[in-house]
């Protein structure tokens, strides 16, 4: 199963009548968007965002996202 199938899945199950499936769905998917988000950050900076720029488009404070994703060890722009 390709992820896309997989998150596809997920949404399926989250969207379901099963509360247990429907919360252990909305689990996995947590897991994957912040595995995801942080792939696009690390990205981002080495394409010369700012942390300023990436918190906006996050809707978070430059503060937030720079402890979250480790500015420090990302570089600084």
């Amino acid at each position: 199963m390709t992820e896309e199938q997989t998150m596809r899945t997920l949404v399926g199950q989250a969207e379901g009548d099963d509360p247990v499936s429907a919360l252990a769905a909305l689990r996995a998917l947590r897991a994957e968007i912040e595995r995801q988000e942080a792939v696009q950050v690390r990205r981002a900076r080495l394409r010369g965002v700012s942390w300023a720029g990436i918190a906006t488009l996050l809707g978070v404070s430059r503060q937030a996202v720079h402890k979250k994703h480790g500015g420090s060890r990302l570089g600084r722009s």
